[in-house]
């Protein structure tokens, strides 16, 4: 099977995309087609040896549609052109006003002033003849209705186009066949519609303006986050700096990045440090501190120094570029809860078509005059919006995919976002994703703490190991300077001997201070439960006499605590797997207060773990590195992989928590909940508003002795519609997660 992307052009409403998906699922071969209305982008699933490029070509255009490969060379940053003009849609409107005032000025009001030459009694073929003209501009500036509604329409794929272009169209035939029947009738001039015309067509124009203004509103998150990398980098090149277009930039060259200036490509810094903002990537406000030897992200801002960076990462393998196509294609795949708004747009021009029809045909049966059957065929037509069911669901999921990119949390689809909120338990691996993955100094018992860090830090000083960095580290933290060790001998897993200050220091376990005939009693009690919290123990002596002892850990992440009360308050379980001991795991477990508790897990045992707990709580999020934990990532319903800047695991992961920060876990379960709600209120109205409106314009009041709904009511009404199903998709993105 293989996946493929095509951009679909000439769709204006949810019949349109899915007339494309039907025409193209109806291929042997294919297995799965999403047509996405607002992107325009069709992503389709297939068996490259029934069928390919060809035949989606062939049955995308012969049912009216324009069709071209989605080419990483038309990934280009959208850049900020002219705005889309309002002035036909004034021009429309002054016309249309003018129309209505002559049109419906003398049945409402009498004495209206009016020119002579004009008069409906006096001059009525004038009357007439003038809101023909009148009409003209709108006919023209809503030209495209006609010009891709009724070829649609004859390839047997109607959309909303061909809804406005056939009620109108038969509004304004009828109209001008009345104008030529005035000569001869001149009760003929009471059933002139060229207003409704005028007026549908502006009223839908400014509807389809403002929807337009809207979606643009929910693509802001890709555009921002296209704009971030600049367009040129400054190359270094034979000792001079020159300037290139970013594809000209090649892995291993270098670039100097002035403060103030935007990172271009992915790579290490080599010379200077600075403060990097990397907001827009991860969602973390506070600047990173960055050196030589730190991994630096194209998009990110250098703030105040000056460096050199080596560029590790260009084109398509950057990080920015990675979470551009993460996003992009989470707003092209639909969520499941689409499935029903798909299928009822399949059928629901053809079916309100045939509503329209009927309907005329049963007034005229019941003794209504044409001119009225007319009406009735027209609005019916007019007020059906397919658009608001098309636009319930993929607005919601590019708001809701938006906002989570804009907090550094990546939604792999439309599927992942609707199942996130189902989860019945959260289950995170320990090291690096509710700690920090790195060793530091939790405790000290000495009764001269500064020469018991000056001591362990200085013999540690000559090794690389993580708790040797832990002690060195803290040492520089509060300012005790390290010397170097004289006499140095590392005993392989015990410990440290050496001279410092012509003094014998000893540096280890405590068996190995022990072996050394001297007394650890002082502080037995306290290293027996520092062990049982988990925590490493370094013991310190000089001479023969113990100097104190210090535990190191790795300790939690500060959000981490809140990160699983927040869980348990929206009723999900908390799990914890450890590879650590059961005394250490369970320690870990009650400072988080964890439902449950795993211990002495190894990797390959993470995988069996899920698949017990699911059968225990139901739906699971599995939380871990995205790398070593891919297994179990891939056996959860929701894979969560948590990691920040270039170390990202996108490709093994539903969800990439950018931050690194388990808090963005129940924010992701947030969003899910909100952007389902969101979607489930815009289907509510779609269909709400169909079922309502439809037998309303069919006549259904009028029957009861109610009123009429008039075309330009209809108008008004439809166009109205999508606005509110796009307008209400744009409040998540004031929602705080």
């Amino acid at each position: 099977m293989k996946t493929e992307q095509y951009i679909i052009s000439g769709m204006s409403c949810a019949a349109c995309s899915a007339s494309v998906s039907r025409v193209v699922s109806r291929l042997d071969g294919v297995e799965v087609c999403d047509v996405n209305l607002i992107t325009g982008k069709m992503t389709v699933t297939f068996d490259e040896t029934k069928t390919g490029e060809t035949d989606f070509v062939r049955v995308v255009e012969k049912a009216g549609f324009g069709i071209s490969r989605n080419t990483p060379q038309k990934q280009e940053t959208p850049k900020k052109g002219k705005k889309e003009s309002a002035l036909p849609i004034i021009i429309s409107g002054i016309f249309s006003a003018i129309l209505l005032y002559i049109s419906m000025g003398q049945m409402l009001f009498e004495n209206i002033p009016l020119p002579a030459f004009i008069n409906m009694q006096t001059n009525p073929f004038n009357f007439a003849f003038t809101q023909f003209l009148l009409c003209l501009p709108a006919l023209f500036f809503g030209r495209k209705f006609f010009i891709n509604g009724m070829p649609l329409l004859f390839r047997g794929h109607p959309n909303m186009d061909s809804l406005v272009a056939v009620g109108a169209g038969a509004s304004l035939i009828y109209s001008i066949v009345m104008t030529y029947r005035i000569n001869y009738d001149l009760h003929a001039v009471h059933n002139l519609y060229f207003e409704s015309v005028a007026v549908v067509i502006t009223l839908v124009m400014l509807g389809k303006f403002f929807e337009r203004k809207s979606k643009a509103k929910t693509a802001d998150a890709i555009k921002k986050l296209m704009e971030l990398a600049p367009d040129t980098a400054t190359v270094l090149r034979n000792g001079k700096e020159i300037t290139l277009p970013l594809e000209d930039v090649q892995t291993g060259e270098f670039l100097i990045i002035k403060a103030g200036n935007s990172i271009p490509l992915d790579g290490i810094i080599t010379e200077g440090f600075s403060s990097i903002d990397e907001s827009m990537l991860t969602g973390e406000s506070i600047p990173v501190e960055k050196n030589i030897g730190d991994k630096v992200c194209g998009g990110s801002i250098n703030l105040d120094g000056l460096i050199t960076v080596k560029v590790t990462h260009t084109g398509s393998d950057t990080t920015l570029a990675k979470i551009i196509k993460f996003v992009e294609d989470a707003q092209s795949k639909k969520a499941p809860i689409s499935k029903t708004a798909d299928k009822v747009a399949g059928i629901f021009v053809p079916a309100v078509i045939a509503v329209a029809v009927i309907s005329a045909i049963i007034w005229l049966i019941c003794g209504q005059d044409f001119a009225f059957a007319l009406k009735i065929f027209t609005g019916v037509l007019v007020v059906a919006c397919p658009c608001a069911l098309g636009l319930a669901t993929p607005t919601a999921i590019m708001v809701g995919t938006g906002l989570g990119a804009s907090h550094g949390i990546l939604i792999r689809n439309g599927e992942v976002l609707e199942t996130t909120h189902k989860i019945k338990a959260a289950v995170f691996d320990k090291t690096g994703t509710v700690t920090n993955g790195k060793m530091t100094v939790t405790d000290i018992k000495s009764d001269d703490t500064e020469l018991l860090i000056k001591y362990a830090a200085t013999a540690e000083s000559a090794s690389e190991h993580p708790i040797a960095k832990a002690i060195c580290e803290y040492a520089k933290e509060i300012n005790i300077a390290v010397s170097k060790p004289l006499d140095f001998r590392n005993i392989a897993g015990k410990g440290i001997s050496c001279s410092i200050d012509e003094k014998n220091i000893l540096v280890g376990k405590s068996a190995f201070i022990e072996e050394n005939d001297i007394d650890i009693s002082k502080y037995a009690e306290i290293a027996t439960e520092f062990s049982s919290q988990g925590k490493s123990l370094i013991f310190v002596a000089a001479e023969k006499k113990l100097l104190g002892l210090i535990a190191v850990a790795d300790s939690l992440k500060e959000s981490s605590v809140s990160t699983f009360a927040k869980l348990k308050s929206l009723g999900i379980k908390t799990v914890l797997l450890s590879g650590d001991n059961k005394l250490c795991a369970e320690y870990i477990g009650t400072l988080l207060s964890a439902d449950q508790v795993y211990s002495e897990v190894l990797p390959e045992d993470k995988a069996k773990i899920i698949g017990e707990i699911k059968q225990k709580y139901g739906s699971v999020m599995m939380i871990g590195d995205g790398i070593n934990d891919a297994p179990a990532l891939s056996l959860a319903d929701i894979g969560c992989a948590i990691g920040s800047g270039s170390d990202i695991a996108i490709e093994s992961a539903d969800i990439v928590l950018m931050k690194s920060d388990p808090m963005d876990v129940a924010k992701a379960v947030n969003l899910s909940r909100y952007t389902i709600t969101n979607i489930k209120q815009n289907l509510f109205w779609a269909f709400c508003y169909n079922t309502v409106c439809i037998p309303i314009a069919a006549g259904l009041l009028y029957a009861f002795g109610g009123p009429a709904m008039s075309p330009m009511l209809a108008g008004l009404a439809m166009s109205l519609s999508s606005v509110f199903v796009v307008g209400n998709a744009l409040r998540l993105r004031g929602k705080k997660l």
